[in-house]
């Protein structure tokens, strides 16, 4: 049971990974860049619509709910060791922190890991916890975050917001590397608004994810399925057909679209996924096919994917690389499309590739290192002082 639990969380990790590129590729394929993100993400026309309602958001949730079932795996490592708790965890977020920081400086403007660390902090003091304390946090996280976003909404439909930050419209097109990372420095504020939803939704979702995987959600048993059967009512069988009416609903509902329905959803996805992946194995003998081997492997690298999508992109779209985002604009939706599968068929194939000869992907094997560094010296100074 635990072999095929932490396979089937690979492949969740995979296609979560991959999914949130299904989002980002239409803010690197814009001409405008991330500088036009509201455009970038809004409806321009009913296939396009579609195209992004297929990702906008939701693998983003899945994601969160992951990194709560990972979190819950090192608190039930942590208590098999007899480990102080959160003890080391707290440099492994201080870690991801800094890794989001650079990212964000150097690579994408909306990243989410700086947004991840601090939530794992909060949580990593929860997890722990009595039921009764952890479903008041998550519900009390939950109703903040639905607080902000209704009233950033209704303030939308008043037209009582600021607009976007003014930026020369070429910074993407013409701009030069350099630039575009002064352009981070300065609209810092901006770039960063995100976390105002991202950490209260992450804390409800973090601990979500964890009470998820106490109740079996990812077991390929009876309750494992009953349990998947119910979020694939609400998450299919509600939050799809309203989270479709939302995506053609206008850029007043922007918000509500990317992140209150989405989060649904990907309950429900995380419970097709797993599902489908049991009954797959089964059917195959536990030899998983191409398409699972790749997606897997995505997510046991899924720290170097992230990255590496959105530098890949950059390369392709921005002025400074290849420059396709202008050049191809007459051609969208359909070259972000094959932008998005290129993209992902690539780090898929590389990753399985890169497995072959190690056991973590590469910025895994540095962040390894700098993870149990500390660990070293201490053993290095004990050995010394015998």
């Amino acid at each position: 049971m635990t072999a095929k639990r932490i396979d089937v969380l690979d492949l969740l990790r995979g296609v979560a990974i991959m999914g949130t590129l299904g989002t980002n590729i239409w803010i690197f394929t814009s001409p405008a860049g991330p500088a036009g993100v509201l455009d970038a993400l809004g409806g321009t026309g009913a296939v396009e619509t579609v195209l992004r309602f297929l990702s906008n958001g939701k693998f983003l949730a899945l994601l969160t709910l992951l990194f709560g079932i990972g979190l819950e795996l090192q608190y039930r490592s942590a208590a098999r060791r007899g480990a102080p708790w959160p003890g080391r965890y707290l440099w492994r977020a201080g870690l991801l922190f800094a890794e989001g920081l650079l990212h964000y400086l150097l690579v994408f403007e909306f990243d989410v890991l700086m947004g991840y660390a601090v939530t794992s902090v909060v949580v990593a003091y929860l997890i722990g916890r009595s039921d009764r304390v952890v479903t008041a946090w998550t519900a009390g996280a939950g109703v903040v975050f639905a607080s902000v976003v209704g009233l950033v909404t209704l303030a939308l439909i008043s037209d009582d917001t600021p607009a976007s930050p003014s930026r020369p419209g070429t910074l993407f097109t013409d701009g030069s590397y350099a630039d575009q990372v002064a352009a981070r420095i300065e609209l810092a504020g901006f770039y960063r608004l995100e976390a105002v939803f991202i950490i209260p939704l992450g804390i409800t979702l973090f601990l979500l994810g964890a009470r998820l995987m106490r109740a079996g959600a990812l077991e390929d048993s009876a309750r494992g399925a009953a349990l998947r059967g119910r979020l694939m009512a609400a998450g299919l069988g509600v939050g799809v057909p309203l989270n479709l009416l939302t995506s053609f609903a206008g850029d007043d509902w922007v918000l509500v679209d990317r992140y209150l329905l989405p989060p649904l959803v990907a309950l429900g996805l995380l419970a097709l996924i797993t599902g489908v992946a049991h009954r797959m194995s089964r059917l195959s003998g536990g030899v998983p096919g191409f398409a699972r081997r790749g997606l897997t492997a995505a997510g046991r690298t899924a720290l170097s994917c992230y990255v590496a999508q959105n530098l890949i992109a950059s390369v392709l779209c921005y002025g400074w690389g290849l420059g396709l985002a202008a050049k191809l604009a007459d051609l969208r939706p359909w070259w972000t499309v094959a932008a998005w599968a290129g993209i992902c068929l690539l780090l898929a194939t590389l990753s399985a590739l890169w497995l072959r000869r190690f056991r973590r992907g590469p910025l895994e094997l540095v962040w390894h290192w700098a993870y149990t560094a500390p660990r070293r010296r201490l053993a290095a100074a004990d050995s010394s002082g015998r």
